[in-house]
């Protein structure tokens, strides 16, 4: 029984603690000491809560209070309104932008209410540093289980009868992976966590690793058991240094307790954890580059078969899993296969964990059942495009997904709905775009990502993604002719057929899927030389409307290299040879008379 009667949770997530959460915990712990009542109210710094959008977040138990955007500063009155008085404060309270009321409990949130969590169960409910805490909540349990009334033939079995697939964008059955890796013969097996994220705006793996790693660590311990490893490898991003910090204390502290090491539970079992660190490459997150990164070799991917199942880390069997995937193992054991295959769809069971991103007002880490529609996560979850714009596109499945459509919004979230439109899941990247995005610039911003963080190995991906992106600039700047078109979906046909690895394959999802629901943006870049959006600049033409100029030199003082010339009080003309497209007259123009065509 706890000695505490209340609990004051504190997001401690990177994105949290980059606005002070970390001094809004301090603050509480020296206020409720100042009152006296450090004894009986606890502060918990948790993970991710999900709604990044309104971090900060305190929430309160066991009453459910959600508290929203909260600094420092306002820990007193937390402490002096709320703890002592009972009193909620009203104005760190979350307001429902649609019905503009007061919601207290994030239950009855619209971010929420769709929500169900499994991978992210635990994240924003423990301190992720105090294992008692993640036990507490049956934490290990499932090893247990498994070591002492289970086989690993039994443990397999129950994984593939769950319909788990992976989480790192393949789709790949988990419990076969698991199958094959255990009918290897070797004296010496593998077992590798795979949290090198690499997608631009993606964060669901980290989030995991900072909220929950014990979760990930037991999940490795039962791999090990089923495929006969007693070494787990996590690959990690360098980049990630609260993940790190928060892995080595759980690995630390699994090894006291006896959960990580020789004879676990008793049984004979050993298995034990260690980090390997990468550099960044978004290439390594592909599982034969990562091995080769793991072994100290360049990060490039190889030819399969033979598959790490059979030849992987240092020659060995290797069973590489992504964190996500791994963080739902130890529920499957607990609550059966049968519970988890009810969620989801026929062909993709469970949920999928996303990081919502872009022209969304409602930007955080959801996790909604497969099958879920685009329109539920974007118009319900996410509430919505922000400042009232208009939906254009959302682009799923990180660097190398496609751009779905408002045509598409109806579409159920799976593995198989999101590849024949054009798309993918990816590791759960998703970023919704406006009006105002240019649809070509941003097939050019993705593939300039992929063509930086090519490893190089084969020509397809090396000299092929390089010629689409000088494609696409000169579309971008005015250059592009019609045979232009042609050859951009070409050669991404090409591209996608010949390429080695998942990088390769998929780098051109962006330029076919633009083209194919944005094809008039492409050829009014080309025949019209416009840029619907106006994001690229060599398109656009700044020019003053005469009846609305007034001559008040506000624009000309503000043009950075003199392009605008005009006396007081008359019409003010702009030099199309001089100007730069800077903005800056439409920025200080109060009388509406700049326009850009």
């Amino acid at each position: 029984m706890s000695k505490y009667s209340m609990h004051l949770l504190v997001c401690g997530g990177t994105g949290c603690r980059a606005s002070a959460s970390d001094a809004i915990v301090e603050n509480l712990k020296t206020e409720l000491e100042a009152k006296g009542l450090s004894d009986t109210v606890q502060v918990i710094m948790t993970g991710c809560f999900g709604f990044c959008e309104k971090g900060p977040i305190v929430k309160v138990s066991p009453d459910n209070t959600f508290y929203v955007q909260v600094k420092p500063e306002d820990a007193r009155k937390i402490v002096e309104e709320h703890v002592i008085k009972g009193r909620k404060v009203r104005e760190l309270l979350y307001v429902d932008p649609k019905a503009n009321e007061v919601i207290e409990d994030s239950k009855h949130m619209g971010f929420y209410k769709k929500q169900i969590r499994i991978a992210l169960r635990n994240c924003g409910f423990i301190n992720p540093e105090i294992l008692d805490e993640y036990i507490s909540r049956d934490g290990y349990l499932a090893l247990g289980k498994a070591l002492t009334e289970m086989t690993p033939e039994e443990v397999i079995k129950e994984i593939k009868a769950s319909g788990l697939r992976g989480r790192g964008g393949a789709g790949f059955p988990t419990g076969l992976k698991w199958e094959l890796s255990r009918q290897s013969q070797s004296d010496k097996k593998y077992v590798v966590c795979n949290a090198d994220e690499g997608d631009p705006g993606a964060f669901m793996d980290r989030s995991i690793l900072e909220g929950d790693p014990h979760s990930v660590l037991e999940a490795m311990a039962i791999c090990g058991y089923c495929i006969g490893a007693d070494t787990g490898l996590v690959y990690i991003r360098a980049e990630y240094p609260l993940a790190i910090q928060r892995l080595k204390v759980a690995i630390s502290q699994a090894r006291e307790y006896g959960l990580l090491g020789k004879d676990i539970f008793g049984t004979g079992f050993n298995f034990d954890i260690e980090l390997k660190y990468g550099a960044g490459a978004f290439v390594c997150g592909e599982e034969t580059a990562l091995i080769h990164s793991m072994e100290g070799h360049r990060g490039e991917p190889t030819l399969k078969p033979p598959f790490p199942s059979v030849s992987g880390y240092l020659g060995k069997p290797t069973n590489v899993n992504n964190v996500e995937t791994f963080a739902n193992i130890p529920v499957i054991l607990l609550k059966g296969s049968a519970w988890f295959s009810s969620i989801g769809t026929e062909k993709s069971k469970g949920t999928k964990v996303f990081a919502l991103a872009g022209k969304i007002n409602n930007v955080g880490l959801i996790e909604v059942p497969m099958g879920t529609t685009l329109r539920e996560v974007i118009f319900e979850i996410g509430g919505g495009i922000k400042n009232g714009r208009k939906f254009k596109a959302v682009q799923t499945g990180g660097p190398s997904g496609g751009c779905l459509t408002e045509k598409h919004l109806d579409l159920p979230i799976d593995y198989e709905s999101l590849v024949a439109n054009g798309s993918m899941m990816g590791s759960g990247g998703m970023i919704v775009l406006d009006e105002d995005d240019c649809m070509v610039s941003i097939a050019k911003y993705f593939l300039d990502f992929t063509v930086e963080e090519s490893c190089g190995k084969c020509s397809p991906c090396r000299i092929g993604n390089k010629r689409l992106y000088e494609l696409l600039d000169k579309i971008c700047k005015g250059n592009g002719v019609a045979d232009d078109l042609t050859r951009l979906k070409n050669l991404g046909l090409v591209i996608k057929d010949t390429s080695l690895c998942g990088l390769g394959q998929s780098s051109p999802n962006p330029v076919l899927s633009t083209l194919e629901n944005f094809m008039v943006e492409y050829t009014e870049h080309v025949h019209d030389k416009k840029c619907r959006a106006g994001e690229c600049k060599a398109l656009m033409t700044y020019s003053i409307l005469e009846e609305h100029c007034v001559g008040c030199t506000a624009c000309a003082r503000a043009c950075p290299v003199g392009a605008i010339t005009g006396e007081r009080k008359q019409l003010h003309v702009i030099n199309p040879a001089i100007c730069i497209k800077c903005g800056a007259c439409l920025e200080k123009c109060k009388f509406d008379a700049v326009i850009v065509q």
